[in-house]
């Protein structure tokens, strides 16, 4: 049986993995696929593909773009969720911190450099028209627990992450949320390791069929809505409202869609250059 292993973020976005591991779907493959929970995010799931922790990856797109372009010797296989991740910029409860004009020039709690916190800080000051040298500043919090206590402990001043993992916390009065600031782009891709491509493409290509298959077919599961809620303790009108808002994708990622990441990355010098297509993106013969 081949032994494969896959990283991700422990969130809704990624319950067809879980549903189709459940389901044996792999091993009736003769495929040992095990799935290892990231809490620190996409910086963290980087440093697993260099290593080679991890042979695959759900992993953000920017964030995993801009490490392979620093040396990260994986590509991208294919995106995963397509529409964008809908950031929620939190600061604690008590904060004086009321509007995103507050928070300028304060310290963003980021997971660790180059993670999807650390990025996107970039781009909702770009859209904010920020100077991005004088008014960002950075404390690593390594994941969603650390970054409530540095809030909530004056180490950090907002925290941006996804909106409906983090609404658990507002609701309980944790976190305040004072914005939101969606990618502009398509979230998740799904990364694998080149050394993985070039001796199991045959492995790769049935794994992507299994998970795909699910996600084509993922919003018509039955009590879906309800199986989310409860695994990940979110309120059943929140589940319902992310689902309403979510497509997943069975494609792979355009040339325009990374060249605008690039181009976007690139002006806010979190890269020092573009790079070709083919050094960031795989295709799977299907």
């Amino acid at each position: 049986m081949k032994k494969v292993n896959i990283g991700g973020v422990p969130e809704h976005f990624n319950l067809a993995w879980y549903l189709t591991l459940k389901n044996g779907e792999y091993k009736d493959q003769d495929i040992n696929l095990r799935w290892h929970d990231y809490h620190g995010g996409t910086g963290e799931m980087n440093k697993a593909l260099r290593s080679g922790e991890i042979d695959m990856a759900v992993i953000l797109t920017e964030g995993i773009i801009k490490d392979i372009i620093d040396g990260n010797p994986s590509k991208i296989v294919q995106t995963f969720v397509e529409t964008p991740l809908i950031w929620g910029i939190h600061v604690a409860t008590d904060s004086k911190f009321k509007t995103i004009e507050d928070i300028k020039g304060s310290r963003a709690a980021i997971s660790r450099y180059g993670s999807g916190s650390h990025l996107m800080a970039y781009i909702n000051a770009k859209n904010n028209d920020w100077d991005i040298e004088e008014d960002l500043n950075f404390e690593v919090i390594k994941n969603l627990d650390g970054a409530i206590r540095g809030l909530t402990e004056d180490k950090a001043d907002y925290f941006m992450w996804e909106k409906f993992t983090t609404k658990p916390i507002v609701d309980d009065g944790i976190f305040r949320r004072i914005a939101n600031c969606p990618s502009p782009w398509p979230c998740f891709v799904i990364a694998v390791r080149d050394e993985f491509i070039e001796n199991n493409e045959d492995t790769l290509k049935i794994i992507l069929d299994i998970v795909n298959q699910t996600t084509a077919e993922f919003k018509s599961i039955p009590s879906i809505d309800k199986t989310i809620a409860n695994r990940y303790e979110q309120e059943l009108e929140d589940v319902q409202e992310w689902l309403s808002l979510t497509e997943w994708s069975q494609n792979v990622m355009d040339k325009k869609t990374i060249a605008n990441v690039q181009e976007q990355l690139f002006d806010l010098n979190i890269i020092p250059k573009k790079v070709d297509y083919t050094e960031l993106v795989h295709e799977v013969k299907r």
